[in-house]
């Protein structure tokens, strides 16, 4: 063998060595690294229940108060009333006693229609009267010089009943001729337009100097602000509620706060209830009604709409955060001996922003946990943290 050829068999077995000492190294790391998890096969860790850990929790007391029981809406503001004043005769209008956006008060004079024609048929009528009266005086008279010429038989019973229809005829003739100065009369003070309610006026939708059609020209419109209703719905399962207080004269007290629901506007009564439900979205309407000296409350304002329905007196309440759900209903924990257990609870209307009325399941006096909810189960063990207050 050549002194070459013994290099190369040199290298060659160097070269498998070397590959046999790296396989061994990589073969071992890989058993050592896969002895935990086959040690560990089958027993995955996780969150399991220590009888012996004791949780840290906050809580609250149950205990009896009196609860106010309110219904939330959003509810419109609806003027009281709103009249389209138009004229119920037919002329120029001569002019305009009022400007736009003015308060008025009802009775006072917005317009003055041209009345000399009405003037004139009035004027007509009362001398038509005068006549048909000179000539009822007239019947009048010969009538009774008939009766006494029929006493005389000087003549026939028959001219007297004549002239007795005569009489009677001018009788109704004077009778019609009254109606008609009366109506004319009423024309003329038609001609005088007027503010049917108290309240504010719209744009003038006429001109002075336009001539007026009865019944069908609209002049403004008079929208009133004082007192002024609210709109709103409830849910139909509180209907009878709402209703039987209604038809028992019990009086219902209705707030309204702007739309972001931190500002009171008003106070008012509950006035009336529709006749039917919207069988759309199950609701029925309610109408309040408010004074509005102040003017807080407008036509078409959007406001949120708080009503009292009930007073429950000396009842159970418990802090929200006590309260939990899950698929059996409501629960809470309550804390006995350092212990908690979990217990079914029927839960009621609210009260304020921080307690709920508790109808059955918790009594008074009972410490129900409030923070820390989620690590527990029955029997856990916990540790109540005192609160601290504002002023320590």
């Amino acid at each position: 063998m050549t002194t070459r050829s013994r290099k190369t068999s040199r290298l060659f077995l160097i070269i498998i060595a070397v590959l046999l000492i790296s396989a061994g190294w990589f073969s071992s790391q890989y058993f050592n690294a896969a002895k935990p998890e086959a040690a560990h096969q089958g027993k995955r860790p996780g969150k399991r229940f220590n009888s012996n850990s004791i949780t840290p929790v906050y809580a609250g007391t149950a205990s009896k108060a009196d609860v106010s029981v309110y219904l939330e809406a959003l509810g419109t503001v609806e003027a009281n009333a709103s009249v389209t004043v138009t004229s119920r005769i037919t002329g120029e209008m001569n002019k305009v006693f009022f400007t736009e956006g003015q308060y008025v008060k009802a009775g006072d004079l917005l317009a003055q229609i041209d009345d000399r024609s009405y003037q004139a048929t009035l004027a007509e009528y009362k001398g038509e009267l005068a006549q048909n009266k000179a000539l009822l005086q007239s019947a009048q008279a010969t009538l009774e010089r008939y009766r006494k010429l029929a006493k005389q038989n000087s003549i026939s019973a028959q001219d007297v009943q004549d002239q007795a229809a005569k009489v009677g005829q001018y009788q109704g003739i004077i009778a019609t001729d009254k109606a008609k100065i009366s109506s004319a009369n009423l024309d003329i003070e038609y001609a005088k337009i007027r503010a049917p309610i108290s309240g504010y006026t719209g744009l003038l939708n006429v001109d002075q100097g336009n001539l007026i059609t009865n019944n069908t020209t609209s002049i403004v419109t008079i929208t009133q602000v004082n007192p002024i209703t609210v709109t709103f719905s409830i849910p139909q399962v509180h209907l009878q509620k709402v209703l039987q207080g209604l038809r028992s004269k019990k009086h219902f007290a209705v707030t309204v706060f702007n739309q972001t629901g931190q500002k009171k506007l008003a106070e008012g009564t509950l006035e009336n209830i529709s006749n039917s439900i919207d069988s759309d979205t199950g609701t029925i309407k309610l109408k309040a009604i408010f004074t509005n000296d102040d003017e807080m409350l407008y036509p078409n304002q959007f406001v949120n709409v708080r009503m009292k329905i009930e007073q429950l007196s000396q009842v159970v309440i418990i802090p929200k955060a006590a309260l939990q759900l899950n698929d059996n209903g409501d629960f809470v924990f309550v804390i006995d001996d350092n212990k908690v257990h979990k217990q079914s609870v029927t839960a009621g209307p609210v009260d304020g922003e921080d307690n709920i009325v508790a109808l059955t399941g918790v009594k008074v006096g009972d410490q129900l946990v409030t923070t820390g909810i989620d690590n527990l189960v029955n029997g856990s063990k916990v540790s109540v943290i005192k609160q601290r207050k504002d002023n320590e």
